[in-house]
């Protein structure tokens, strides 16, 4: 995982690429794997009313990784507790209920003091509504281009269906 600053912060000049977090099944792996490829990076919950995105995510990610994009998913539990379950939980809720096969990562914070580093810089790059750092409900997702530069966010209520053309634009 990529140290942070004395105050918490992230160096400028980094790329995405400088992170690492676990996967569900214990393994730590660095973003740089996906070095290339454009990433849309989402924070997910199973037990909210956005859960089914998991559905339209699973599809871009099936249509579209041939043409080199990624989708990565972060469970998170910070808004509502609305992903309790253990890693093998998760894993199992999302093949079962929504056929998931792109990388799903480690539960992990988003906000807040403890928020994992790659959120931070995510956050720090594109900004939410307004201006926020923060992020504001589960399922934000970040479109990542091939040189590992964040290029747009968007909201939780966006649905996967309408990420198709501006992620078509980087491939």
């Amino acid at each position: 995982m990529t140290p942070l600053t004395p105050h918490g912060g992230i160096p400028p000049a980094m790329s995405i690429y400088d992170f690492s977090a676990p996967l569900l099944n214990g393994e730590t792996v660095p973003l740089s794997k996906w070095r290339g490829r454009v990433l849309l990076i989402v924070n997910t919950a199973s037990h909210c009313g956005l859960t089914p995105q998991y559905a339209g995510l699973q599809r871009l990610y099936q249509t579209l990784e041939p043409h080199g994009l990624t989708v990565l998913g972060f469970p998170c539990n910070q808004f509502l507790n609305q992903e309790l379950g253990s890693e093998s939980e998760i894993t199992r809720f999302c093949r079962e209920n929504f056929g998931v096969t792109f990388p799903m990562f480690s539960r992990l914070k988003v906000n807040g003091r403890k928020a994992h580093s790659l959120f931070r810089h995510l956050k720090r790059e594109k900004r939410g509504f307004l201006g926020t750092t923060f992020i504001t409900w589960n399922f934000t997702k970040f479109l990542v281009d091939r040189d590992g530069t964040p290029m747009a966010r968007y909201a939780p209520r966006v649905r996967p269906e309408e990420l198709e053309a501006p992620i078509r634009k980087l491939l």
